[in-house]
């Protein structure tokens, strides 16, 4: 069946869809069963909430391109998720965490800046036709996009597109590549989440600060852990989606303004109404952990901002067609030589500071997958730890157009001519 026609085209159908995948997949990897336990001990079980989507969108079951789901998780659910997971969070204990998970996010940084251009360079080698091209669609313009995406998000894919004038056609195959080759590098980071304690051992690594965070946060939340009434739930949406207001309140009125007094502002992505609703979302967040909004983890604040993360993970999941590979394998090949080179670097770094998986892992994904997906890594190594990710993943907002712009000058100069 073709992707563009789905089985499944009515979002309220697809969303209870995604829900049951959801619960199935929680279900089994909380089950006490042998078979579950040793098959969840290899395989997280966050990846399948990915996997399970993807599959059915590759099967043309449904379909991100004629479903709304992931607009509404982004735009709605994701800044009252953000919201949820940092009103707890203690700000001074992640400060205390040192500067080796910001060297880490700006080695991710360098490490895309690195891997278009190497990419273009290599593939030309063998294959020149594959990363040639004249005028909209030339395919060192279109990869542009790619690294906006990849230095911050989908506003700075966006303002790529604009920036360097790229094709529609180039432009849809690569938007498949950056889903595809995102999510199997994500896949990576998952099972390293998943085998930590392994790998920070093996090149001695000091995760004790993180530890430390981790306990700490535990602690609170069992201190002010109760017994939620109606009303506690009722606060906790409140606080949630009161703030999401504010966010869209506040981006409606800044991005046009800023982009109406001076556009140049436009490459450190402050013209982009979904970068102000991330970074008014996450704010307000904070600005509540200093107040008694914060007792509201106890009533389960962060357990209701994971579900909605959950749903947002499964609804980006879906946008992923696996199938896609076929139709224009050179660009994959391009891809996954780019991200390599990002994580090759992120690697030897890593050893020579000996950085802890964690910061690895976060750093890596600020860049990637900016906060849509930083959280999301973040708290496959624990949930307390998702905050982390999102407060990383705003710096990566404010570079990625601007990074994206240099790289997309230095794959100009790479490509062949």
């Amino acid at each position: 069946m073709p992707y563009s026609t789905p089985l499944v085209a009515n979002d309220a159908v697809v969303l209870g869809l995604l829900v049951l995948v959801l619960a199935l997949v929680f279900a089994t990897s909380s089950s006490q069963r042998p078979s579950f336990r040793k098959f969840y001990r290899y395989v997280p079980s966050i990846l399948l909430c990915y996997f399970i989507p993807a599959v059915l969108a590759s099967l043309g079951i449904v379909s991100a391109e004629k479903s709304r789901l992931y607009f509404v998780c982004s735009r709605y659910l994701l800044p009252a998720c953000l919201v949820l997971l940092t009103l707890s969070i203690d700000l001074r204990e992640v400060l205390r965490l040192g500067p080796k998970l910001l060297t880490m996010f700006f080695t991710g940084t360098v490490g895309v800046l690195a891997g278009g251009p190497l990419a273009i360079i290599i593939v030309s080698r063998f294959s020149p036709e594959t990363v040639g091209g004249q005028g909209p669609d030339a395919v060192w313009r279109g990869l542009t996009t790619l690294a906006g995406s990849w230095i911050g998000g989908a506003a700075n894919q966006t303002a790529m597109k604009e920036v360097f004038g790229v094709g529609d056609e180039i432009f849809g195959t690569l938007v498949a590549v950056d889903v595809l080759v995102a999510n199997l590098w994500m896949a990576v980071l998952l099972v390293l989440a998943s085998n930590s304690k392994w790998v920070d051992s093996l090149y001695g690594a000091d995760s004790s600060d993180i530890d430390r965070l981790r306990r700490k946060m535990e602690a609170y939340r069992a201190e002010v852990l109760r017994i939620p009434a109606t009303a506690d739930t009722m606060k906790i949406l409140a606080a949630g989606f009161g703030v999401t207001a504010l966010a869209h309140l506040g981006a409606d009125y800044l991005a046009p303004a800023i982009e109406a007094a001076a556009p140049q502002l436009g490459r450190f992505s402050l013209t982009s109404r979904f970068f102000w609703i991330v970074v008014i979302a996450t704010t307000g967040g904070l600005i509540l952990s200093f107040t008694r909004a914060r007792r509201l983890e106890g009533a389960g604040a962060s357990r209701i901002g994971t579900v909605f993360l959950y749903l947002l993970v499964a609804s980006i999941g879906m946008k992923m067609n696996i199938l896609s590979v076929l139709k224009a394998p050179g660009l994959y090949l391009v891809g996954l030589i780019w991200i390599s080179v990002h994580a090759v670097l992120l690697i030897v770094v890593a050893w020579i500071i000996r950085a802890p998986v964690f910061f690895l892992a976060v750093g890596s994904q600020a860049n990637i997958g900016g906060a849509a997906s930083a959280p999301v890594v973040a708290s496959a190594f624990h949930p307390a730890l998702a905050p982390v990710g999102v407060l990383v993943a705003v710096v990566g907002y404010a570079l990625g157009t601007y990074c994206a712009w240099l790289c997309g000058m230095l794959m100009r100069l790479a490509a062949p001519m």
